[in-house]
């Protein structure tokens, strides 16, 4: 995913037409990693700043675009991940009312896969989060650079380590 930098302050001329096309794209991958609409256009728009400054040709945008995507929300779920724990770790965890326990439990599942996604290896999470972003196999190959054969095995295999790894931290009750 190299960057090639035109020059300092260049913006792409392609970059509004891009934008356009790619923008739903774009949240839609970030929002799969990250569960939040306005997290999916932080990054999205972290990620159009860094194509704008690219040299990636234009037939490759869509690819590159996704891509980048996935990264920088992994990338963003690492650190609120850690983020999180020390802010919990600082209030000493509340206790939760029962009338929002059924919202608790289900945030805090989703807390639990982004967590256990964020300890995947990295080309493993993005495949499986491409994949579950309505890419194709041959749409997944092609941004990852895999053989569209070894798609299918990529994704199978980060979704039996993604169930691995909420198994092994799995809460004790």
């Amino acid at each position: 995913m190299g960057s090639g930098r035109p020059g300092r302050g260049v913006v792409r001329a392609d970059l509004e037409q891009v934008f356009r096309a790619a923008y739903p794209r774009v949240v839609a991958v970030a929002a799969r990693v990250l569960g939040s609409r306005d997290e999916a256009e932080d990054v999205a728009q972290e990620v159009f700043l860094a194509f704008g400054r690219s040299s990636v040709p234009a037939g490759e945008a869509l690819r590159w675009l996704s891509v980048a995507a996935a990264h920088t929300a992994l990338n963003h779920l690492r650190s609120s991940r850690r983020r999180a724990s020390r802010e919990e770790a600082a209030d000493g965890g509340d206790a939760v009312c029962p009338d929002v326990a059924d919202a608790v439990v289900t945030r805090e599942e989703r807390r639990r896969v982004r967590a256990a996604l964020a300890r995947l290896p990295r080309k493993q999470a993005v495949a499986l989060v491409l994949r579950h972003s309505g890419l194709s196999y041959a749409e997944v190959a092609a941004a990852l650079d895999l053989s569209p054969g070894s798609v299918g095995t990529t994704v199978r295999r980060a979704e039996s380590a993604l169930r691995k790894e909420l198994n092994r931290h799995a809460p004790s009750d």
